[in-house]
């Protein structure tokens, strides 16, 4: 028994010796495959807590189980093979991460599937995810990455199947290399930055199904070699540059089921038989290239087709007939192009269309059809939600069976030749949300039917010949949002219940009509409205005190009417633009309330009587601003106006006041006689004592003399003066030598503290270099022609003058200089970047201390530089100020408004101190506003002013000149501009200016650091640009609603 033990022990000794020995064996032979199993695992975890560490926001508080003790494989968003238990996945999509991608991922070498997206990762992506081999998946997409796409990953991970990048901010070109990459089979690479050709080499991926690679910057022509590409079934290649001839390569691509080339530059003619060549096509998207010819009758072959998106070109003859074939056809959109002629005939093609029985949007509008409208158009298709056939020479009249398509939400049919009575049966349209009959010849009364769509939205009828009154049923519209029935022939009292409907917010229009009678108190519900024209028409009675209730009110226009009585308080309208009172018979004072409108841009109070001063403040400062004309009792005023003065009482003055004034006069003539001859005295004693030596004056620079810059600025004549300051002048000049346009900054050695700024600018600009810093020319140290001392500083001229003067309009000047909204962006984004190198990148930190918009000075590209370091102060090691040449210290004041707090209370310099002035600059920037404006109310300032504003209010507080390139021309140009800031573009204003309110909080350590506001303020411009390209594009083809 002993003995079978012993064996068994024996047996088993051996055993595992055997396989330590193995083991061993294998570890020395095959290293590679040994420590995959045991350290690999360990690697990767090492790979992940690398990942983790650059990540600086996780609000789902998804990585706190990402730790040394936690098996790596059961981490959150982590899979792990089952052989070798090496990660063979990382997803962690939709989370809200922010920060950028570690270059550890490339130590997962195991690696197959990599998702991060729809995160707020940014940075670049690196070039160790080329080590990736194994990789099949990587999903980027939703980010705010930038850089180009590394080399290395279409070089090396030759295994990948689906490479999604898009909405990012990518830039560069796509590589040549992406042709390597021959498993491909899904490239997204839209809503990024990228420039240049298509490769060639695209057309190496013949396994490739979708390739989707709008909104971007892409030029030139498709590649001829995308003919290889036979597995294609999506090209999304909408909104660049693209150019040439339809791209021939894609003829041969008979799989293709969608085609998006719209918004690019294509131009010729579409293939006859281009039908035939898609065979499988369900999406043809081709809006707003430069196609001409007619439309395919062949495309009536693609039996699939759903949609047909060819708006904005100049295509000419007619819809073809064979159209009718296309069973399964939703979509037809041809608006804008060049179709009809104004044949019998031309609108012969909807008889053919009643066919398509899942039609669902028609949309022929802009177009040259003529012929009457046929009856036809009432047996479409009872699915079609929306028919535009608006701006064409149709005739004719609106069929009352109109009511048979009861699914229509919108029906278009303005400016036509369109004749007769809007039929009762419209009313039957319960579905109907938009209603465009305007601009058309239209007679008879508003159909009272209209107030049995509920749910209608927008209502437009103007500019016809409409009749009667308006019908009080329209007060049933619940919904209603938009009502314009101005220039018709409309009589009678405005209905209480249509002008007390509270979802009125766009626009109220019933101007040039002959509406007669009191406006209705009811005017008050309207609280949510945007814009109201009650204008020419024979309103009478006073103007209602409920009107200021109206406290969403951009627009009022009240002119040509027969109101009278005094203008009623209009406080609550803070909101308000533009407002037009005149032609009436109001009279009394103008209320001092409109004076505090700060947003307020003009105002027309002309010909009625009123009387009293006109107020001084506001958009009275403006003379361009205000029209009051024809009101011969007014007076006061800005000079501008031509008032006379008013009156003022008690001009007669009792005699012991004037014998007490002429003593209190004199005294104080002989008290400043007195001064002045002590400080005469001690000047001259001053002037004997003073060194004669300059030598360390402008160390460094090259030096001019003083007659070049006299003559250089003729003499230093007014006409080149182009500003002033508290210690010098600044004039433009051009050196003789070398013709170079100058600006000569001639320093006041009679103020106080002057001689100490020269020096400092001189040793705050010596060494720094940066795009966004002014730099010095040259220098003056000398004495003039009367043998005083002068100091000047040369710097380039900037022929963009000041922010200053883009932001706020001089006294006489008429036309507002405009700087949009990215223009704003881009110069924040500038002037941050100079403080952080000023802070952080130089030798030694230096510190503004007085930035403001009069020293942010703009080049020919409105690209801004920081200027002005005359009170800049270097901090030491500690992180307090040095003073300059180590000059005695003075309590830094920097510019009331701008300076921070803690200066005012003594405290130390910082870098913080310009953080709060820059917090204070862009909220200025960004709002038109001074923080010294005396428009704020009590205990405001400019940052509780906006702070108090975000997010709700936030287009109320936004400079209007920044939201539109022009002028606007009327009430509709208002409106239409305005409709087009979607609610993305609004949550980057209040981005923007919530980093102006964090950078401007009172507590110095409360505020932002600059390095976290360059990059959200870059991030926000990513997403703003793409914004308003997209914006842009997309209302070139927009019609209809």
């Amino acid at each position: 028994m002993e003995l079978q033990t012993s064996l068994v022990r024996l047996s088993s000794l051996f055993f595992l010796s055997f396989h330590a020995i193995l083991f061993m064996f294998l570890y020395l032979t095959f290293p590679q495959y040994v420590s995959a199993g045991i350290l690999g695992n360990q690697s990767d975890k090492l790979a992940l807590l690398e990942f983790k560490s650059k990540i600086i926001e996780d609000p789902q508080e998804l990585m706190d189980s990402w730790n040394a003790t936690l098996n790596v494989c059961k981490w959150p968003g982590v899979t792990c093979g089952h052989k070798h238990q090496r990660v063979i996945s990382l997803n962690l999509n939709g989370h809200r991460l922010a920060g950028s991608i570690s270059p550890s991922i490339g130590n997962l070498s195991f690696l197959r599937i990599l998702d991060i997206s729809d995160n707020s990762f940014h940075g670049v992506i690196p070039s160790e995810i080329g080590q990736l081999i194994r990789l099949q998946t990587l999903n980027l997409s939703f980010n705010f990455i930038g850089g180009e796409i590394p080399f290395s990953l279409s070089r090396y991970c030759v295994n990948i199947v689906n490479l999604i990048l898009d909405h990012n901010s990518i830039e560069g070109h796509i590589p040549d290399e992406v042709g390597s990459l021959t498993k491909l089979e899904m490239l997204y690479l839209k809503n990024n930055n990228l420039t240049g050709n298509v490769p060639s080499s695209i057309g190496n991926l013949t396994s490739l199904r979708e390739l989707y690679i709008s909104y971007n910057d892409l030029v030139g022509e498709l590649p001829d070699t995308m003919a290889n590409m036979r597995s294609f079934t999506i090209l999304g290649a909408s909104v660049n540059t693209l150019s040439g001839e339809f791209p021939p390569a894609l003829y041969n691509l008979s799989s293709l089921i969608l085609l998006s080339l719209s918004f690019n530059k294509f131009r010729g003619s579409l293939r006859p038989d281009i039908g035939l060549a898609f065979p499988n096509l369900q999406n043809l998207y081709l809006a707003n290239n430069y196609f001409t010819g007619s439309i395919p009758a062949s495309l009536s072959n693609c039996s699939d087709l759903l949609r047909l998106d060819i708006p904005t070109n100049n295509f000419t003859g007619n819809i073809p007939l064979s159209f009718g074939n296309l069973k399964n056809l939703l979509w037809l959109n041809v608006h804008s192009n060049q179709l009809g002629s104004g044949a019998l005939d031309d609108l012969n093609f909807i008889n053919s269309l009643t066919n398509c029985r899942k039609l669902e949007f028609l949309d022929i509008a802009d177009n040259k059809f003529g012929a009457i409208l046929p009856y036809s158009i009432t047996n479409l298709s009872t699915t079609l939600t929306k028919l535009l056939i608006g701006n064409n020479r149709i005739s004719g009249t609106i069929p009352r069976e109109i009511s048979n398509l009861v699914n229509l939400d919108v029906l278009n049919i303005k400016g036509t030749l369109i004749k007769g009575s809007i039929p009762d049966s419209i009313g039957m349209l319960s579905n109907l949300k938009n209603l465009r009959m305007d601009s058309n010849q239209l007679t008879g009364n508003i159909p009272s039917s209209l107030g049995n769509i509920t749910g209608l939205l927008r209502i437009y009828l103007q500019n016809n010949s409409l009749e009667g009154i308006i019908p009080s049923s329209l007060g049933n519209c619940t919904s209603l949002q938009t009502l314009d029935i101005s220039q018709n022939r409309l009589i009678g009292s405005i209905s209480k219940q249509v002008v007390g409907l509270s979802s009125f917010s766009v626009l109220l229009n019933m101007s040039y009509n002959s509406l007669s009678g009191p406006l209705p108190v009811e005017i008050g519900n309207l609280t949510n409205l945007a814009a109201l024209d009650i204008s020419n028409n024979k309103l009478s009675g006073e103007i209602p005190h409920t009107l200021g209730s109206c406290s969403s009110l951009e627009v009022l226009f009240m002119q040509g009417n027969l109101f009278e009585g005094t203008i009623p308080p209009l406080n609550n309208l803070k909101n308000i633009l533009y407002l037009d009172l005149s032609r009436n018979n109001l009279s009394g004072d103008i209320p001092k309330s409109i004076a505090q409108h700060f947003s307020l841009q003009n105002l027309n109070l002309s010909f009625n009587h009123l009387d009293g001063e006109v107020p001084l403040q506001g958009v009275f400062a403006d003379a361009s601003r205000v029209q009051i004309m024809g009101n011969i009792n007014l007076c006061g005023g800005i000079k501008e106006l031509h008032l006379h003065p008013c009156l003022t009482q008690g001009n007669k003055r009792p005699k012991k006041h004037i014998a007490l004034i002429i003593v209190l006069t004199l005294g104080t003539i002989a008290a400043c006689l007195t001064s002045l001859l002590l400080l005469l005295f001690c000047c001259k004693q001053k002037v004997k004592q003073r060194p004669s030596s300059t030598s360390s004056v402008g160390e460094g620079y090259t030096r001019v003399s003083y007659e070049d810059l006299l003559k250089a600025t003729g003499g230093f004549s007014s006409n080149n003066l182009i500003g002033s300051g508290s210690f010098g002048s600044v004039y433009r000049g051009s050196l003789s030598q070398e013709g170079t346009i100058i600006a000569v900054k001639v320093l006041k050695l009679d103020k106080r503290g002057a001689s100490k700024s020269f020096l400092a600018e001189c040793e705050a600009l010596r060494n720094v270099r940066h795009r966004n810093l002014v730099r010095i020319l040259t220098v003056c140290s000398s004495v003039n022609f009367d043998g005083n001392e002068f100091k000047a500083l040369v710097y380039p001229f900037m022929e963009n003058g000041s922010l200053d003067e883009w932001l706020h309009r001089k006294e006489g000047e008429m036309l507002q200089k405009r700087l949009s909204i990215l223009h704003r962006l881009n110069i924040t984004i500038d002037v941050a970047s100079a403080l952080q190198y000023l802070h952080t990148q130089c030798h030694t930190p230096i510190v503004h201390c007085d930035l403001k918009p009069s020293n942010v000075l703009l080049d020919s590209d409105l690209t801004a530089l920081v200027s002005d370091f005359g009170l800049a102060r270097f901090l030491s090691d500690s992180g307090q100020d040095a003073d300059v040449n180590q000059f005695s210290s003075v309590r830094i004041k920097g510019t009331i408004g701008y300076a921070a707090p803690e200066y005012g209370m003594g405290g130390q310099v910082s870098s913080q101190g310009d953080i709060y002035s820059f917090g204070v600059l862009l909220l200025e920037i960004f709002t038109g506003r001074r923080p010294t404006s005396e428009l704020f109310e009590e205990n405001e300032n400019l940052h509780s002013f906006v702070k108090h504003a975000l997010p709700g209010q936030v287009m109320h507080v936004v400079d209007q000149t920044a939201l539109y390139d022009k002028e606007p021309a009327d009430l509709m140009d208002i409106l239409s501009c305005r409709s087009d800031f979607t609610s993305e573009f609004v949550e980057c204003l209040v981005s923007i200016l919530t980093t102006g309110v964090a950078c401007s909080e009172e507590a110095p350590l409360a505020r932002m650091n600059m390095g976290r506001v360059i990059l959200d303020l870059i991030s926000i411009r990513d997403k703003l640009s793409k914004i308003l390209v997209h914006s842009k594009k997309v209302n070139s083809s927009r019609k209809g609603e």
